[in-house]
């Protein structure tokens, strides 16, 4: 099964490297696609650490639950979020799955340290892919399958320990976001848990992941937000981050339409690879700072040479999320 596994990574980089998308005059040199990823082993790959303790959930000793360190609002106080990026068990989507969360805690500290200057107060995230793209329909028909619960809890559990935001990032396939969000709403519900959406996988009209790039229109994104907001509200919960990925304008088709929401800290968050000018390139022509708090992706393999703590926090408009993948 490894090996077949091999083969059918190097085929799909092999189709990503011929099989191009039809693109407008908005492409990017670094708008390329890239190999579909392979949904990690339920429950995971690595093997079960020791038990980990029930979360603590931190709450004031009256009103509401409260975001870590205090207060409601993701972005009060100067705060600056920086995130390791990755799903449960493989270190093939990203940082986060290279290690269990109690290890990799110390290298997303090491990594967020840096900007932690001009009065920044920085805020550590574990963004999780809990839904993660196939190359192939699955059982459910959907190019996509949810990780295990009891991976997600472990994050949820370490993220109390911690004082870690937890985002819930998807990857729908041909499913819609909204009833793949809803799935994922006993996660939710924790007042330290948000939510991504990329629409890098979200097929339609027969789409495959890997060979194409996909999207999503603002009556969608809509949608999801609505409901987030509305669950936000009627649990009591604090502020939560609405993220949307993107690296190209057709991803988010009608993005001014995109509405903003009381309870959710919308973020638009850039996720271009490659050398500094054509990163740097591709977020001067996505990003709407009128509309949403920006993020930034820095890549350790593929930004070659990959931008500095101080060169992000130099960009203009202002980053507000740095995610590492």
């Amino acid at each position: 099964m490894y090996l077949v596994g091999l083969l059918l990574v190097a085929f799909l980089l092999v189709i990503g490297a011929i099989g191009q998308d039809d693109r407008d005059d908005d492409t990017r040199p670094e708008d390329r696609e890239q190999p579909t990823p392979q949904a990690p082993r339920m429950p995971g790959v690595l093997p079960a650490p020791s038990a980990d303790p029930a979360p603590e959930v931190p709450r004031p000793a009256s009103g509401p639950p409260v975001l870590p360190g205090g207060g409601s609002r993701v972005f009060a106080g100067n705060k600056f979020l920086v995130a390791y990026y990755g799903t449960a068990g493989t270190s093939s989507l990203g940082v986060l799955g290279e290690d269990y969360p109690e290890r990799i805690m110390p290298r997303l500290q090491a990594a967020a340290r840096p900007f932690a200057r001009g009065g920044r107060q920085v805020q550590p995230v574990f963004e999780l892919i809990v839904t993660v793209a196939h190359a192939s329909p699955g059982r459910s028909g959907t190019y996509s399958a949810d990780i295990d619960r009891s991976l997600v809890e472990r994050y949820i559990r370490a993220a109390h320990r911690h004082g870690v935001l937890l985002l819930l990032d998807l990857q729908p396939g041909s499913a819609g976001f909204l009833p793949v969000a809803e799935r994922w709403e006993w996660a939710l519900k924790d007042p330290w848990v948000g939510l991504a959406l990329d629409p890098e996988w979200r097929m339609s009209r027969g789409g495959v992941p890997g060979q194409r790039i996909g999207s999503v229109d603002a009556v969608e994104v809509n949608r999801v937000s609505r409901w987030l907001d509305a669950l936000t509200a009627r649990e009591s919960l604090p502020e939560k981050v609405f993220l949307l990925h993107q690296f190209r304008t057709d991803m988010i088709r009608d993005i001014a339409q995109v509405k903003p929401r009381a309870h959710l800290a919308e973020v638009q968050h850039v996720d271009g690879f490659g050398p500094p000018r054509a990163k740097l390139a591709t977020f001067r022509h996505v990003v709407r700072p009128a509309q949403f708090a920006l993020g930034f992706k820095l890549f350790y393999d593929e930004d070659v040479p990959r931008m500095r703590p101080g060169q992000v926090l130099g960009i203009r408009p202002q980053v507000r999320f740095v995610s590492f993948q």
